[in-house]
């Protein structure tokens, strides 16, 4: 059964209504945009793997930067970590990076394969 057809009515803008917006104060005009932040640089979204130790001097380099009384986000710490990294000589560059150990990358593996509850008991069977 099917409800009644509901009457909707699109009336065109009364001119009551437009005297009424033109009384409103005129719109602010927006301010002029700088040209560099006009082009978006395109943002890529990525993961990775990082020990746990690595993972806390984050939580610290964001404190630091509290207490330079500039807040940061992890995502800038770690571009200002290659940005840094970028500016070093090839003999420093090395070196930082034997410093840091290599890691098995990917997903650690799931300790227990998921089952679906309907497949588990047999569910859904009938």
């Amino acid at each position: 059964m099917t409800n009644p057809t509901k009457q909707t009515s699109r009336r065109a803008p009364t001119q009551a209504k437009s005297a009424a917006t033109a009384k409103r104060a005129p719109a602010k005009t927006a301010k002029p945009v700088p040209v560099a932040s006009r082009k978006r640089e395109k943002l890529i979204r990525d993961s990775f793997t990082i020990p746990k130790d690595e993972y806390a001097v984050l939580g610290d380099l964001k404190q630091r930067a509290l207490d330079l009384k500039h807040a940061a986000k992890k995502s800038e710490l770690l571009r200002a970590g290659v940005k840094a990294l970028a500016a070093l000589k090839d003999a420093d560059f090395l070196a930082a990076l034997h410093d840091v150990p290599a890691i098995k990358t990917g997903r650690p593996a799931a300790a227990t394969p998921k089952v679906h509850k309907d497949k588990q008991d047999g569910a859904g069977k009938h």
